[in-house]
């Protein structure tokens, strides 16, 4: 039989087990040897690399569209033939443990994902090298999550959406609405108070629906394929009365679970959006960013009251933004049942 198994472990530096820029992984690939074998090496690589899949019908043709991205690859040998006096290199009946450690380079990178279309992966790959043989391999996941950059103004801005929808199909009027957050960015796990004035001049009652769902962009060959998925669905407990204007607060917690926003990669991106009822559509981009190694939010500030605009000083810092100068969703590239749509 010669080599019986050979597997790979790393040890983990946090509660979570996850790794980020410049972080180094510590780890041993471990060979299992029933009687003496030759081998010319033992090598153990480390790469980051995204990849998209898709196929798209036209009539009787299927076209395939794919596409990676790789960000790092680092090889080391474990062990080389020529290393031992006689150039042979044999291992005898047992478990040999070979350790490594490896820095992951410390540069701009997408965090760790899986869509529906493609994935971003960060592995640690094991392989012996036998001569007149097929390499024994042996391969683990490790989980990569990007650093958030808090210094990014862009996710320090206030983000504003407003729309009017003409009543029809017994009722009349006009419904306005304006939907705010404080900022576009907001870790895993936290709220996120999503405030509202809805003008309602319309001879029906209005109960007002929130929704968090996540776009996921994947982009081969000059072609995009998108898929959105709602993550959390909310209703305002009472309706709002005809000819009333209110002001609603809802406070929605982004998942725990739901994966940090891709968008420095190139063939993929994910974000998620907020939104005020689907018809019409008022949507503002959310930006996930990371938890803490112990689950913890990063510290900041406490945001300003916020009130809607004085018309005579709408660019004070504590009040709206001015609708000619809003920030939307359109802006940012973009669980199961995914609707798909093709550009």
């Amino acid at each position: 039989m010669g080599i019986q198994s050979i597997s790979v472990d790393y040890d983990a530096i946090n509660q979570r087990n996850i790794f980020s820029n410049g972080d180094y992984i510590s780890g041993r690939v471990t060979v299992e040897v029933s009687s003496q074998t030759r081998i010319q090496s033992l090598t153990l690589k480390a790469k980051g690399k995204a990849k998209v899949l898709w196929t798209e019908h036209y009539h009787e043709t299927t076209v395939v569209y794919y596409d990676k991205e790789k960000y790092f690859s680092q090889e080391q040998y474990l062990l080389k033939e020529g290393q031992s006096s006689d150039g042979a290199l044999k291992l005898g009946p047992g478990r040999h443990v070979y350790p490594f450690t490896f820095q992951i380079p410390n540069k701009n990178m997408p965090s760790s994902f899986k869509g529906c279309h493609g994935k971003i992966r960060y592995t640690l790959l094991a392989k012996l090298n036998r001569s007149m043989a097929v390499a024994k391999k042996a391969k683990t996941l490790f989980t990569f999550v990007s650093k958030a950059d808090m210094a990014a103004p862009e996710l320090m801005t206030p983000q504003y959406g407003s729309k009017d929808k003409e009543v029809s199909f017994f009722a009349s009027g006009n419904i306005a609405m304006n939907i705010f957050t404080e900022r576009m960015g907001y870790h895993q796990g936290e709220e996120v108070p999503v405030v509202t004035e809805i003008v309602n001049s319309s001879t029906r009652k209005v109960i007002p629906k929130f929704y968090i769902y996540q776009k996921q962009s994947f982009f081969a060959q000059g072609r995009r394929r998108v898929s959105t998925n709602d993550i959390l669905k909310q209703k305002w407990p009472r309706p709002l009365e005809s000819s009333t204007r209110e002001t609603v607060t809802q406070k929605m917690t982004i998942p725990p679970e739901i994966p940090p926003s891709i968008l420095n990669c190139r063939i993929l991106k994910a974000v998620l959006s907020v939104s005020l009822t689907k018809d019409p559509l008022i949507k503002l981009p959310l930006i996930v960013l990371p938890r803490g190694d112990d689950g913890s939010k990063e510290k900041r500030a406490k945001p300003k009251a916020m009130h809607w605009p004085d018309k005579s000083n709408h660019h004070s810092s504590d009040h709206w933004p001015d609708k000619s100068n809003h920030h939307s969703s359109d802006h940012w590239p973009g669980k199961n049942n995914y609707h798909s749509s093709y550009h």
